[in-house]
């Protein structure tokens, strides 16, 4: 019998209330891969970079979907998340505006976690 290779998982959300359906797929599958105890890192760009902010996840509806703040919350208790550089700048959201547990990082942090071995990443 082959040994299990530890995966993870790395979600990047490209998408915030201008999508909200593909927004919110990307926290549930994040959240969902958290309770099951998988290695988890998820990454806000574009519009998902406001939720990095204090308050923004509490003002996202979208019926029959979890509760953005819910979801995060979870994922912020178990797994690593980071706002874009280059999204951040631009929104003027610097690492003292960012929720606790939230970093800052750019893209060759995320090419380094997406092409570590056994990880899977997803794009929304």
């Amino acid at each position: 019998m082959l040994g299990l290779m530890a995966r993870s998982l790395v979600v990047k959300v490209t998408a915030g209330a201008d999508a909200p359906e593909r927004c919110a797929q990307a926290f549930t599958v994040a959240a969902t891969a958290v309770a099951a105890g998988v290695d988890v890192s998820l990454w806000l760009t574009g519009e998902s970079t406001w939720f990095a902010l204090p308050g923004r996840a509490q003002e996202f509806e979208l019926p029959h979907s979890a509760p953005l703040a819910e979801l995060l919350h979870v994922i912020l208790t178990s797994a690593r998340v980071t706002a874009c550089t280059q999204c951040a700048a631009r929104r003027d959201i610097g690492p003292d505006d960012v929720l606790p547990g939230v970093r800052i990082a750019g893209a060759a942090a995320f090419v380094e976690e997406a092409l570590a071995e056994g990880a899977q990443a997803l794009v929304y």
